[in-house]
Formats: structure tokens, C-alpha cells, sequence
């Protein structure tokens, strides 16, 4: 370039500018073309075979206390009773003494369960929501028909048929002349939605502090049909829940006139329930997240 005059110094700099430019082009395109050929060798290597059968993802199943509760909601919803839920932590005015259970009264000790406080526990049954419908019906001449669905804990040894959490469901009718015919007329339908046409229903005297009169409930047994078997200790019956004419105390305690409205109530276990509809021996297995027990409901409806 020193040897070169000014003129030839432009041109043969422009010759130079360009011979670059051409060289980082053709660089750009070898770049740009190996770039290519590794993208197409990693496919190649990477390549999915789409015959081969694919990973299966399992579609996930209602668990059977999921699929008796929806059951029994389905029932009463069809008799015009309404879903009510309520809080698992519970105050001890509704757990107990709205539904005739002051302190200190004996029948608090079948109902041992865990408190948080002196005035807040983990409820022992599903009852308190009953005792909150009845307070928070301003209008005390309106009717209720109700269930209660929800977890419940008590303080119980857990074994085949005993857990410390459960599932239950309380049932609860408040209107004029109300008596335990309507009751045994409302479980019988119940008994054979559940467990078949020819179920029948049997009353057993008993007690409870919030129902008087109270009865335990036994249906015929679904494996024998009522002849006598080893799951129904030869009587023919299982019994399935508890109930009674609510108490006039009770109805009292929410602002009723017990002189003009009376009603019932019930309740029953989701578990014993769905035990004897798809004939699961033990309890725990409802809490076991057992996938080959969960898998046998696949098909139940």
C-alpha cells in the first residue's frame, strides 16, 4: 500500500473491503450449515419411534367413600333435603351442649376426642350442623330437611372397624307432626336405594342425650338376606346407624316451640356404609392409598 498513489490506494482498498466481506460470508454460510448438520444428526439419533406404545397415564377413580357419598346425597337430595357442611373445628357450645350434652354430662365420654382449648375441639359428629341450621332459621316456622356430610374424630383405638377419623352423614327433619313412623318410612327407602329392594328395617330401643326416643337401626343382612351368617353373628340383622325423635331440649335450645314442632334425626358411618355395599372387611383400608384396593371401584357405579 506505501508503493500505491492515493488513487490506487482507494481502489485497492475497496478490493480489500469487499474480498472481507465476501470471506465472512462464505464463513457465515459453512457456520450456519454445520449448525444445520448437527441439529439434523441430533433428530436423527433423538427420533421417537411412533409405532412403539406410548406410556399409558391412568385416569384417576372416585375412592368409595367418595362414591357411597355421593350415593346418599343422590338419595336425599331426590326427597328435597338440602346439603349442609360445616367446620371440623368446632365449638363446644354447638359439638355439645346445643344438642343436650352440658359439661361434665356422662354422655360427653363416649364422644372422647381431641380439643384445641377449653371451647374449641376437632368435632366428634357432624351434629353441630344440625344445631346451626335449626339456630340460623330466623323463621322458626319454616321446615327443614337436612343432611350433613364430613369427617368427624374421636379419640378411638384404630382397628378393623374403628378409626379416629371417620366419615359420617346426620340427617335432620323439623316440621309439625313429625313422628317416628316418618322416620322408619324415610330409613326404609333409604336401606333398599343402598342395599336392594328387599332390605328390610329393624328398630332397637337405645339411647342418645340429644334424641328421645332413641333407637339403633338395623337393616337385613346383605349376604344372607336375613337366613343367619357369620358376618351377621346369625342374627340376620347389621346394624347401620343411630337415630330418634330430636329431643325437645334440643329443640328448645335453637328457638323452637317443642309443643308445636317436633322432628327426627339420624346418623350413620360413610365407612360402614360403603363396607357392607361393596363388602370391604376392614376400615382401613379406606385409608391405607392402597392403588390395587382403590382399582377394584374402577367399575362401580
Amino acid at each position: 500500500m506505501k508503493d500505491k498513489s492515493e488513487e490506487e490506494k482507494k481502489t485497492f482498498g475497496k478490493q480489500l473491503h469487499d474480498l472481507k466481506e465476501y470471506a465472512q460470508i462464505i464463513l457465515d454460510q459453512k457456520e450456519q450449515f454445520l449448525i444445520d448438520k448437527k441439529i439434523r444428526e441430533d433428530i436423527k439419533a433423538q427420533a421417537i419411534d411412533i409405532f412403539l406404545p406410548g406410556t399409558e397415564f391412568s385416569q384417576g377413580l372416585y375412592h368409595p367413600l367418595s362414591l357411597a357419598t355421593n350415593e346418599i346425597e343422590d338419595f336425599f337430595r331426590s326427597l328435597g333435603y338440602s346439603i349442609v357442611e360445616g367446620n371440623e373445628i368446632e365449638e363446644d357450645k354447638y359439638n355439645f351442649e346445643m344438642l343436650n350434652m352440658p359439661k361434665n354430662h356422662p354422655a360427653r365420654d363416649m364422644q372422647d376426642t381431641f380439643y384445641f382449648n377449653a371451647e374449641e375441639l376437632l368435632r366428634t359428629h357432624t351434629s353441630p350442623n344440625q344445631a346451626r341450621t335449626m339456630e340460623n332459621n330466623v323463621d322458626k316456622t319454616t321446615p327443614i330437611r337436612m343432611i350433613c356430610p364430613g369427617k368427624c374424630y374421636r379419640r378411638d383405638e384404630d382397628d378393623a372397624t374403628h378409626s379416629h377419623q371417620f366419615m359420617q352423614v346426620e340427617g335432620l327433619v323439623i316440621d309439625k307432626n313429625i313422628s317416628l313412623a316418618d322416620l322408619k318410612g324415610t330409613l326404609e327407602l333409604f336401606a333398599q336405594k343402598m342395599f336392594g329392594k328387599s332390605t328390610e328395617v329393624r328398630f332397637r330401643p337405645s339411647y342418645f342425650p340429644f334424641t328421645e326416643p332413641s333407637v339403633e337401626v338395623d337393616v337385613t343382612c346383605h349376604i344372607c338376606k336375613g337366613k343367619g351368617c357369620n358376618v351377621c353373628k346369625k342374627t340376620g340383622w347389621i346394624e347401620i346407624l343411630g337415630a330418634g325423635q330430636v329431643h325437645p331440649n334440643v329443640v328448645e335450645y335453637a328457638g323452637y316451640d317443642s309443643e308445636v314442632y317436633q322432628g327426627f334425626a339420624f346418623g350413620m358411618g360413610i365407612e360402614r356404609v360403603a363396607m357392607l355395599k361393596y363388602g370391604v372387611d376392614d376400615i382401613r383400608h379406606f385409608y391405607m392409598n392402597n392403588i390395587d384396593f382403590l382399582n377394584q371401584f374402577d367399575k362401580v357405579k
